[in-house]
């Protein structure tokens, strides 16, 4: 082999491997491999109802526990609670109807 065919394999072998950084850099990037279940289960109190990419760091996720849901903002360093509590008040007022003594 004469130096023509080693200094070809070293640009085969950059190319390759710039092809896969910058496949893995998309991967990340569009966020491709979000796992989420394509049909809704109920089988358990915690669930992933939605979730949104803002950023390439930052996501916002709502999550249901027991028919009560939270909005919650994810980010590399930091998780916030941005609104707890939603649907409280729709089961509020239904126990305050039954407790009221409507039929």
């Amino acid at each position: 082999m004469d130096l023509a065919n080693y200094v070809q394999f070293i640009l085969a072998l950059i190319f390759v491997l710039a092809l896969i950084g910058l496949l893995a850099w998309a991967y990340r990037r569009f966020a491709l491999g979000q796992k989420l279940p394509m049909v809704p289960r109920r089988s358990g109190r915690l669930d992933i109802v939605e979730f949104r990419n803002i950023d390439a760091k930052r996501r916002l996720v709502l999550i249901r526990r027991d028919e009560i849901e939270h909005l919650i903002l994810l980010g590399p360093n930091s998780e916030t609670v941005i609104e707890a509590g939603i649907g409280i008040q729709s089961i509020i007022k239904a126990d305050s109807q039954t407790a009221g003594g409507n039929p």
